[in-house]
């Protein structure tokens, strides 16, 4: 979903899914299948040295990135040893900031694994909104949370870095749409740019590969 598509009514709006990535008619191509970044991210934007680092960059609300989340886990799951997989909340308005900072609180008090599908089901399954502080602590204490142990973390200043964290990396990767995965800094590819959710992770492998190349 692009920036000026987020206005679009959100609830049954996801993608058609295959069970299984199939393989690309050919090799993926730049430009085409995944673009490579004019500018490198800078080595202190990449969290763990020594690993290959994938970056998912979502919204909770996005109807597309819902549809690539149970072809995403599972992948991300099963990435090798020396792959770092991390998912980034885009903050691209004040109502993303907000989705933001519900990740980085849920993370904060240790409850982002159980929570994160929980809360794409909430929306997408369950209509719920998130356009504001009210609506998170709704979405979080629905998840399992402690009040107001979840609006302490929401209201932090660790969790106010991670999401201002979050945006530089956004723009250093040129985001302008979700879902979008990054790859160490190099190289990114979309569902737009693949032809689907399913050969978005096929071009992933591919990028992940060449990164291990150098």
């Amino acid at each position: 979903m692009k920036r000026r598509e987020f206005s679009i009514h959100l609830a049954g709006a996801g993608l058609a899914l295959t069970a299984a990535a199939p393989a690309l008619a050919q090799a993926p191509v730049e430009g085409t299948h995944y673009i490579r970044l004019a500018q490198p991210l800078a080595a202190a934007l990449l969290p763990q040295p020594g690993k290959i680092d994938v970056t998912e960059f979502f919204w909770y609300e996005c109807p597309h990135c819902n549809a690539f989340e149970p072809l995403l886990e599972p992948w991300a799951k099963k990435l090798p040893a020396d792959v770092a997989f991390r998912r980034v909340p885009v903050g691209f308005t004040a109502r993303h900031v907000v989705a933001q900072k519900l990740y980085y609180a849920l993370e904060e008090i240790g409850l982002l694994e159980a929570a994160h599908r929980r809360i794409f089901t909430a929306i997408h399954g369950q209509g719920q909104r998130l356009t504001s502080e009210n609506d998170a602590v709704a979405l979080a204490t629905a998840a399992g949370a402690d009040k107001a142990k979840f609006l302490e973390a929401f209201k932090s200043f660790q969790v106010n870095t991670k999401a201002a964290k979050a945006r530089q990396l956004s723009e250093a990767y040129k985001v302008d749409g979700v879902p979008l995965v990054g790859i160490h800094g190099r190289y990114f590819t979309s569902a737009s740019l693949s032809g689907g959710h399913d050969k978005t992770l096929v071009v992933a492998d591919f990028l992940i590969q060449r990164a291990r190349k150098g």
